[in-house]
């Protein structure tokens, strides 16, 4: 347990950054599910503004260093990446001879 006033003020100020970097990253998990959900659902419009507003999100989070920048500018490109990937491919159900 802290002793010195110090110690303490360290171990205050570590539990409101844990908290606030747990609620980010909590926020930054919920917008990924609902870009891949709109990516599962083959809903190309919503998932592209799912993909603008979880960059956002990701550029945010990173800013405020809960993240690494790298990190987020790696997650960036994967997502963006799996939209591309749905974009180019041909439409579910659709055959095309």
């Amino acid at each position: 347990m802290a002793h010195s006033l110090s110690a303490k003020k360290r171990v205050r100020q570590s539990l409101k950054r844990r908290a606030r970097n747990r609620a980010r990253k909590d926020l930054l998990k919920n917008q990924v599910k609902s870009f891949m959900a709109a990516l599962a659902a083959h809903d190309i419009p919503k998932a592209e503004k799912e993909l603008r507003l979880t960059a956002s999100r990701l550029d945010k989070v990173a800013s405020k260093h809960t993240i690494h920048k790298n990190a987020a500018s790696r997650k960036r490109s994967r997502l963006a990446k799996k939209l591309n990937v749905m974009k180019a491919a041909p439409a579910k159900g659709s055959t095309a001879k």
